[in-house]
Formats: structure tokens, sequence, C-alpha cells
């Protein structure tokens, strides 16, 4: 576990026989990749950055345990992950494995020099409910994507401040 086909361009693609909706989004940092590694992966601290997401768990290695629920006062839904790759400081990936999230996904953060760095957010996920829920999800997605987009560039800020 914890690996991807390749770059889909935001186009579905088949992974184990289920239909997969593929997400890559990414962010400059200005700070070192140790700090963004230490800061992305203090898991309850997303919730100071990341939209309407509050998040539990210690996972650190290999089998941990992550769970993030997403929505607005209790309306929304559980997100639970296992850690399938820890590689400190530059790669987390995950296995969704909730009643609602199922798939993969992968925190990767790329050096680009000594106090700059890329944070690229992957998402590999089985859309639940048949055609009915890819088809729901083709109307939602562009607005999944910018709250997800505008949550790693408050992430950006976030960690910019740490560094400073």
């Amino acid at each position: 576990m914890g690996y991807f086909a390749g770059d889909h361009r935001g186009k579905p693609a088949t992974i184990w026989g289920l239909v997969m909706e593929y997400i890559k989004l990414e962010v400059i940092v200005h700070a070192p990749a140790e700090l963004v590694w230490n800061r992305l992966t203090d898991w309850p601290s997303q919730s100071e950055w990341m939209l309407g997401t509050k998040v539990t768990g210690t996972g650190a290695g290999v089998n941990g345990e992550i769970s993030a629920f997403t929505g607005i006062g209790p309306i929304g839904f559980l997100d639970t992950m296992i850690i399938t790759r820890w590689k400190p400081p530059y790669r987390c990936d995950v296995l969704h494995t909730g009643k609602i999230v199922k798939g993969t996904g992968s925190f990767i953060v790329e050096k680009i020099d000594k106090n700059i760095s890329k944070f690229i957010w992957i998402e590999y996920l089985n859309i639940p409910f048949g055609f009915i829920g890819r088809f729901g999800f083709k109307l939602v997605r562009p607005l999944f994507v910018l709250g997800v987009q505008k949550s790693l560039d408050k992430f950006a800020k976030y960690v910019a401040e740490f560094s400073e």
C-alpha cells in the first residue's frame, strides 16, 4: 500500500477495479522541509488550517491512526485513516478506511531550497453510491478542490509564521 498509479490530471482512475477520483493540489511554503513536515504531521493542529475539519490521532509511523471529522456542527462525516508509508520529513501515505471516505492519500513535502518547500496533497477517492455518487461528486468537486486549496494556502501562511 502507499503507492499511486501516476498523474491522471483530474480524471477518474481505475485501481483495484474501482473508479477512483484523482485530486492533486500543491502549495509553496516559505519554510524548511523539516518544519513543514513537523507542522503537517502535528495532526490535531490541522484543525487550525483545514477548513471545517477537526483532526485527532497521534499517528506517527506505519499503522498509525488518524481521524478527521469534516462538517459544520454535528453534520458531517468521519474520515478514518491508517498510515501506510512514513518517510519523514518527506512523505506520509494513508489508507482511508471510513464508511464514506475510502481510497488513498499522500502528503508529500519537497525541499526546494534551505528555506522553501512544496507541499503536495494527493487523493485517490472511491466515491460511494455508484453512478449517482460519481455524478454528484462531479458537481461538488470544484468546491471541494477550492476548499482544500484554500486550506493549503492557509497552511503555508501558518507554517511560515513558525519559521520567522
